[in-house]
């Protein structure tokens, strides 16, 4: 049975059709990314590049992200431990008012103005603001006679305290007195009031305003 020119012309034609699809197919093989192991190269190095970027900005951040700290405010702060005993230091004049309150305020007054013609004030005193060797001697070893306070006179003794009070307690008491109520003089140092008492001795009398207006002349 011989076939016709219409039915070879189909089978080369479906033949052509055939050769085509392959030819497309080839194609698409090569555009395809290479695999291994089913699956795709580029895939997996983007996700590790993303998981090393993450991974990397994590340190970073963790070094040197802006995190707020109080301390850092204030600058003077200090660090301490947990459970740490901080001790602060109290100020001489602070110390010296107890001393003050409970041993002076009876004559100069918590006010620090005294009594009149009786006992003379230290607020706006030259003598409590002045010379610190001379109101040192009067605590240590009193006062008699007359002195002569803010242009008043006044002829009251003053007992002695320097075998009460330590020199450390002398020196806040009158640190006190030079920094209250206006009265604006240095801090009295302990180891001022140590020298003069070592300098004077076993002196037991009294001072007179005359002895000590010699000091510091």
């Amino acid at each position: 049975m011989s076939s016709s020119p219409d039915n070879n012309y189909r089978f080369e034609q479906a033949g052509a059709s055939d050769d085509s699809i392959q030819q497309v197919h080839a194609q698409l093989q090569k555009q395809k990314p290479d695999k291994k192991n089913g699956y795709s190269f580029l895939p997996l190095g983007v996700l590790g590049l993303m998981c090393s970027s993450v991974f990397f900005g994590s340190i970073y951040l963790a070094h040197y992200s802006v995190r707020f700290d109080p301390l850092v405010v204030n600058e003077s702060a200090k660090r301490e431990k947990p459970g740490a005993v901080v001790v602060t230091a109290v100020p001489p004049a602070v110390l010296g008012k107890k001393v003050f309150t409970t041993i002076c305020a009876a004559c100069h007054q918590v006010t620090g103005l005294g009594v009149p013609g009786i006992y003379p004030p230290l607020a706006g005193s030259e003598w409590a603001q002045g010379n610190e060797e001379r109101i040192i001697r009067i605590v240590l070893h009193g006062l008699n006679g007359p002195i002569t306070v803010e242009g008043k006179d006044y002829t009251n003794a003053m007992a002695s305290l320097g075998t009460v009070l330590k020199d450390e307690q002398i020196a806040n008491a009158l640190t006190y007195v030079r920094q209250e109520w206006g009265n604006k003089a240095p801090e009295v140092k302990a180891e001022t009031v140590a020298r003069i008492r070592a300098e004077v001795g076993p002196r037991t009398a009294p001072w007179t305003s005359a002895e000590l207006l010699k000091i510091g002349q």
